[in-house]
């Protein structure tokens, strides 16, 4: 009761800053924002358009449908910032639209960071989100706060592992003792998945199609794992050769094959994991198996393809899509307990 009557004044903020979606959940209410993270602004500048709200979801409807007056950015890539202006805009839009209450201080904000960035971007990612409107900053590492957010019981003597497969990087963790023991961090994702398909369909049919057109291809019959019963979808984009729209018809066989160059390359990065494991830890991996997170990993057939590929029974998260969002909100709300653990702007990291 005194952490609400507390946050009412100063704002407490769990932000999964993605590649693909921003979510941000608010200590005491929950989650009250998931956008895209995208932002349209004039051609050549840094002004943004609709009086400085085409940003997310506004942005998103934008995306590859503008004219050549108008740009859509995306301010993150793999994980870390490209544009620091846009997306200290961005995260300004969005800190304003998620503070029902606005308090009389700058919100304490906790975000998750991918383990593949360098300390040189987390001081970057530190400072641009206090531009934008936050006080104290803290970072906590994405497969810490997926499994945090699925549930898994990370602080027990137990190995846990868990694969959070998001827009830009793949999180991949095995956590005792409430301490990671091994991971990896690699910068394959959806966007990785989406460019593959793009690319396949530009060789193999001379079609040329947008990265939106690419994610609703995977979504719609992508899969990692031979189906019951294959699917088929007709794509439409612009024939390289001709310069002329038109369309083809695709199978999830053929989309499956796009994929098994960045699939695998997640399972490499999970077998380093598991050799990186002492033996008595990997062994609780038979009965404990592994736990996918992520908006990629509702690709069709991944806990199949997982445990066929790595002996491991794999499961997908209910609730994939936000629990980095989830995890990080849980941490948040026990600051007291994982404080230590965490670097924050006090830091010099």
């Amino acid at each position: 009761m005194l952490r609400h009557l507390v946050s009412r004044f100063r704002p407490e903020l769990a932000i999964d800053l993605g590649t693909a979606n921003t979510l941000i959940s608010v200590v005491g209410e929950g989650l009250v924002l998931n956008e895209p993270s995208v932002v349209a602004v004039e051609q050549g500048t840094r002004n943004i358009l609709s009086g400085g709200c085409a940003v997310g979801h506004l942005a998103r409807q934008m995306l590859g449908r503008t004219p050549s007056s108008i740009s859509v950015v995306r301010p993150l890539s793999a994980g870390v910032i490209t544009d620091f202006q846009l997306c200290e805009a961005m995260l300004r839009y969005f800190f304003r639209k998620a503070q029902r209450q606005t308090g009389f201080a700058r919100p304490r904000a906790l975000v998750a960071v991918p383990g593949c960035i360098t300390p040189v971007e987390k001081r970057a990612l530190l400072a641009s989100t206090q531009r934008a409107g936050a006080g104290q900053v803290f970072l906590i590492p994405e497969a810490k706060a997926a499994a945090l957010g699925v549930g898994l019981p990370i602080a027990e003597p137990m190995a846990s592992m868990i694969c959070d497969i998001g827009g830009g990087t793949t999180e991949l963790a095995v956590i005792s003792m409430s301490d990671v023991v091994a991971s990896r961090s690699i910068r394959v994702g959806g966007d990785t998945f989406d460019t593959a398909i793009a690319d396949s369909l530009r060789r193999r049919y001379s079609l040329r199609i947008g990265p939106s057109a690419a994610e609703e291809l995977r979504i719609e019959i992508g899969s990692a794992w031979p189906l019951d019963h294959e699917l088929a979808a007709e794509v439409r984009g612009v024939d390289t050769v001709t310069g002329l729209p038109r369309k083809s018809t695709v199978t999830s066989e053929e989309v499956r094959e796009a994929l098994a160059d960045p699939l695998e390359a997640i399972v490499e990065a999970m077998h380093a994991v598991l050799d990186e494991c002492p033996p008595e830890l990997a062994a609780d991996l038979v009965d404990n198996g592994l736990v996918l997170a992520g908006g990629g990993a509702l690709l069709r057939g991944f806990d199949r393809y997982f445990t066929e590929r790595l002996g491991v029974p794999t499961r997908v998260s209910p609730n994939a899509l936000e629990a980095v969002a989830r995890g990080t909100l849980k941490c948040l709300e026990e600051l007291s307990l994982w404080r230590g653990n965490l670097e924050s702007s006090d830091d010099d990291v």
